[in-house]
This record gives C-alpha cells, sequence and structure tokens, in this order.
C-alpha cells in the first residue's frame, strides 16, 4: 500500500444480478481513515454495493482496494486488506466465542498449517479489546444480540484489515447495544486508523457517526457529501417519499418523521 492512497476507489461501478441492472455508473472514493455511510430506501442497491467492494460479488468498470484493481488481489490478498460484517452470518451454533474469532486469522494461516503464536496473540488482543475475553469458552447460541454483534466485529478485527465493511451494523439491536457498537467501531477506526464503510437505515445514527454520506437512489448516487449537505427534507422526500424535519443535532442532523395531517383514526 502506498500512503495516502485511498482504501477505495469505484469509477463508474456497473452490476448486474439475474440479468437486471441493480447499481450503475457508481463513483466512489473513500479517503483513508474515513467513515462513509451508504445510506437510501429499500432497494435501491445499498447492500450490493458493499459486497461489490469487498469482492463479494462481480462488478463492471474499475474498482481500486488501497490502489491496486481488485481483479488482480488473489482471495487471501483480498482478506488482508478489507474485513466485511454481513448482516445475516452463518454462525456455527456450538463454536466457541474465541475459536470463531480465530477464523479471521484464516488470511495468514498457511493452506492445512495451523495458527502460530502471532495468531493467537492477536485474537487475545481483539477479544480483551472488545471486552470479550471472559467469554471466549462461551458457545455463540448462549450470547445476547449485543454480545453476537460484538463477536462479528471481533473477527473482522483480529483479520487486521485497515478497511472494515458493516452491512446494517446494528439493525437486530436496542438503541443502547446500537450505541455501544458504534462507538467502539468510532473509537477502534481512530485507534487503528481505520476506514469504514457502512450502510445504514436510521439516517439519524448515519448523521451522527459518520464523516459522509452517499445516498443511493434507483441505482445510482443520487447525492454524496457531509450529512448536513445530504439529509436535507428535499432529498428525503424526493428519494424516500418521506414526510420529515430535519433539525441540529450534537454532531449531525436528526431525521424526525412527520405524521400526515388526519391520520387521527382511533383517537379519543
Amino acid at each position: 500500500m502506498v500512503a495516502g492512497t485511498p482504501p477505495v476507489e469505484a469509477r463508474d461501478l456497473r452490476i448486474r444480478l439475474g440479468g437486471t441492472p441493480v447499481l450503475s455508473g457508481i463513483d466512489l472514493r473513500v479517503a483513508a481513515g474515513e467513515w462513509v455511510a451508504v445510506i437510501g430506501p429499500n432497494g435501491a442497491g445499498k447492500s450490493t454495493l458493499l459486497r461489490a467492494v469487498g469482492g463479494l460479488l462481480p462488478a463492471g468498470g474499475d474498482l481500486d482496494l488501497f490502489g491496486t484493481p481488485i481483479t488482480r488481489l488473489s482471495r487471501r490478498e483480498r482478506a488482508r486488506l478489507v474485513a466485511t460484517v454481513v448482516q445475516t452470518p452463518s454462525i456455527p451454533a456450538g463454536m466457541p466465542v474465541a475459536d470463531y474469532v480465530l477464523l479471521g486469522r484464516t488470511p495468514y494461516i498457511p493452506t492445512l498449517g495451523r495458527e502460530s503464536a502471532a495468531d493467537l496473540a492477536a485474537v487475545g488482543e481483539v477479544l480483551d479489546r472488545l471486552d470479550l475475553t471472559g467469554f471466549a469458552d462461551r458457545r455463540l447460541s448462549t450470547l445476547s444480540g449485543g454480545e453476537r454483534q460484538r463477536v462479528l466485529l471481533a473477527r473482522a478485527l483480529a483479520q487486521g484489515a485497515p478497511l472494515l465493511l458493516l452491512d446494517e451494523p446494528t439493525s437486530a439491536l436496542d438503541i443502547g447495544h446500537q450505541q455501544e457498537v458504534l462507538e467502539l467501531v468510532d473509537e477502534l477506526r481512530r485507534d487503528r486508523g481505520l476506514s469504514v464503510v457502512a450502510t445504514m437505515h436510521d439516517l439519524s445514527v448515519a448523521g451522527e457517526y459518520a464523516d459522509r454520506l452517499v445516498l443511493l437512489a434507483q441505482g445510482r448516487v443520487a447525492a454524496d457529501g457531509p450529512p448536513a449537505e445530504v439529509l436535507t427534507e428535499e432529498n428525503l422526500a424526493r428519494h424516500y417519499r418521506a414526510r420529515v424535519r430535519v433539525i441540529a443535532g450534537e454532531r449531525g442532523p436528526l431525521v424526525v418523521p412527520i405524521r400526515a395531517a388526519g391520520r387521527t383514526a382511533g383517537r379519543r
């Protein structure tokens, strides 16, 4: 990796699924250390874009990771650069937490080889960093939603990759666990110099945590910029067909739904 090279640079990215265009003409650049949130209505292509950046879907156009075309990276090389936390991962219910997190070290373990002392040390460090040391021997099936989400993040961090992709990282969590996970990601981003790309449904949360928002609509980039420039009442009415008020928050804009006039059925 060359210093100053953007972790992600996509130009005219195009993706078809089953012959149907899903993304068209996507330009995306992510700077080192930046947190970019990808937002948009259902079906806009948010998760598809994230999967393409992670190398999980073939795409037309140009896509570079840290200055290298993704097509030139082997699977092992890509896994050392990009760690992905998907919405619905395949989690072996009977596997202990420590063993699951150790799977993140796969890109560094030789084929038919065993984990090294350095791999075990990396897992131990991540478990300690995410306050999971006491859960090392627990089976994944016994964890709460918030605990499980921390374990998924731990596996991704164990990869040691400088680019972290998160697909709706808080969709199944209550507000307390949402804050816990997002604050942890932000803290780790600062401490480790990670770049983060996350798809997010909660617009207020996206505006609070991300440096920049990319709004997708109908498979294209409809807006790209700081949260205050993207989260406008006009943009949300046009692309989400939503009635909202946008007000200033502590760090970013807050999006408040407005109930349509006259809908008072059931009230007395």
